[in-house]
């Protein structure tokens, strides 16, 4: 399951439980609509993500090639070094800056700063 708030140019996924391939086409879409105003910035907090399924992992990588140049800053909140693993190896799809975090206070203060 996962949650989604806007807050302008930012977008806050959180993933509860097991990230489907269902969830990521639900915050496919969500972020293909903001990306018509502009920019994205992202916070995808994956602390309370329990386990994900190996299509998330499919979809994602054509996900992010496809929209290599649309984000500015992707802030990833874990403590999971899977995940963290995970995080360099997109950060080599996306053009725009990626970091990870374990504070999701922090995360959204790097977001913040332009």
């Amino acid at each position: 399951m996962i949650a989604i708030k806007d807050q302008g140019k930012l977008v806050s996924i959180s993933v509860i439980g097991e990230f489907t391939v269902a969830d990521y086409k639900e915050f496919e879409q969500h972020i293909l609509d903001h990306l018509k105003a502009g920019g994205v910035n992202l916070l995808l907090d994956l602390r309370d993500m329990v386990d994900y399924t190996l299509d998330v992992i499919w979809e994602e990588i054509r996900f992010n090639r496809e929209h290599r140049y649309d984000f500015r800053k992707i802030a990833v909140v874990t403590g999971d070094e899977w995940m963290v693993w995970l995080a360099w190896l997109n950060s080599l799809l996306v053009d725009g800056e990626l970091r990870v975090f374990d504070d999701p206070g922090l995360a959204l203060e790097w977001l913040e700063r332009e």
